[in-house]
């Protein structure tokens, strides 16, 4: 953003009615002007309707020959109950994408995070979906088609030789507190304010058990105190660290009647997986996306001192955080790393409606412009229950020479990867 459109989203932010016809004004006014056109700074390939959905997770297996993604069925209105989706995987050969193979289907999923589909290992993968009713992950076998149910749904994982574990928590309160995130299934979770018998779980693959991390009642007593009469309580955005020692997590106040509308009071949270305590990280009660590297540190989206800004946090010295490339990354984005210092974030659309993909090193600050797409109006959400936007969720292969990403700037939800110059 401009110093312009920093100061007055400033003044808006914290109200988003007011913010968002301003939006609609601004971005209608630059609609009238010639379009921009897009800029890739790599060869680049993609396949109309197709997603894969967040940054969090990387699509591509580890030789980088398959591709994770979801088929849509249809586009620009929100899915409903039993609207099916095929997953499965694509083909990816010098950096072109080939052919699409189903592996099976799911009747839960978003724009935004899809049904949580992500490699278990080189031979299984993982996913949410619906079982007579109740929300389940299923692990399924690339080979032989055969799949284990696991009787909870899930959000992140972590697998090694030892230890196969996911992170769960209820999507019902999820869909509810922050409509577009969850899914259209119904499940036997209350929403209470902050209930002891919710929270965030761990729920252990290979044996199916799962057991309660922290609960809703002693986040809210204990960290969001402030924020108990009139609010409902929730976590999303699980994330675990590199060496599987953490589990990272965003942990939501939203005034009840606002849901969905950005009023929310954000923790980031790290549960220690091998003392039982957690932490909260220094955000001044904000945090929107952020992902680990290999140093145990956290990038993350936050708002100091009334500024958006790019956050590196290290978690053995909380309070001596850096703010990254503070003039150029200005806005909120979804980042993924390329290595422990350097990573890519993305941008919403700007007045011209065109959405950016920046490479930045943390060491010394540099921003590189890397690609630059036009995202159609037609894929604008409009409110709060139709939450159709398609945003970049960049996301970097095991390798680091590729970028995927989701744009709909051919007019259609479409699943891109672009080389990256290391």
């Amino acid at each position: 953003m401009n110093k312009v459109e920093v100061f007055v989203y400033g003044l808006v932010r914290k109200y988003p009615l007011i913010k968002k016809i301003i939006k609609i004004l601004y971005q209608g006014f630059f609609d009238l002007l010639p379009r921009k056109k897009n800029m890739f700074s790599g060869d680049y390939s993609y396949k109309e309707g197709f997603f894969f959905g967040f940054h969090d997770i990387s699509p591509f297996n580890e030789d980088e020959t398959m591709i994770l993604a979801h088929k849509l069925p249809f586009d620009l209105y929100m899915p409903n109950i039993g609207d099916k989706m095929e997953i499965g995987y694509i083909d990816f050969k010098n950096g072109k994408l080939g052919d699409f193979h189903k592996i099976t289907e799911t009747t839960t999923w978003n724009y935004h995070k899809g049904c949580r589909l992500q490699w278990l290992d080189s031979e299984h993968i993982i996913y949410n979906t619906e079982k007579e009713g109740k929300l389940v992950a299923e692990i399924t076998s690339l080979s032989t088609g055969e799949s284990r149910c696991i009787n909870y749904p899930i959000d992140s994982i972590y697998n090694s030789e030892t230890e196969s574990f996911a992170t769960s928590f209820c999507y019902e309160r999820l869909n509810r507190c922050m409509p577009g995130y969850g899914y259209s299934v119904f499940n036997s979770d209350t929403l209470e304010a902050y209930p002891k018998d919710d929270g965030l779980f761990l729920v252990d693959l290979k044996s199916g058990e799962k057991k309660i991390l922290v609960s809703l009642y002693e986040l809210a007593m204990k960290v969001g105190s402030r924020y108990l009469e009139s609010y409902s309580h929730f976590v999303t955005h699980t994330e675990f660290s590199k060496d599987g020692n953490y589990i990272s997590f965003l942990y939501r106040c939203v005034p009840i009647g606002s849901e969905g509308k950005d009023l929310h009071k954000t923790f980031i949270v790290v549960y220690d997986l091998q003392s039982s305590v957690y932490i909260v990280l220094p955000t001044q009660e904000s945090g929107s996306h952020y992902v680990w590297n290999y140093k145990n540190e956290i990038i993350a989206s936050c708002i100091l001192n009334g500024k958006n800004c790019h956050v590196l946090y290290n978690l053995n010295t909380l309070d001596d955080y850096k703010i990254i490339a503070e003039n150029m990354l200005n806005s909120d984005g979804h980042q993924t790393f390329i290595s422990d210092s350097i990573f890519i974030t993305d941008t919403y659309p700007d007045k011209y409606r065109m959405t950016k993909l920046y490479k930045v090193n943390i060491c010394n600050n540099v921003v590189e412009l890397i690609a630059s797409i036009y995202s159609p109006k037609q894929f604008q959400t409009r409110d709060v229950f139709r939450h159709i936007a398609c945003d970049l969720h960049p996301r970097v292969s095991p390798q680091g020479q590729y970028v995927s990403f989701d744009s709909a700037t051919t007019g259609k939800r479409s699943l891109f990867v672009m080389a990256l110059d290391k």
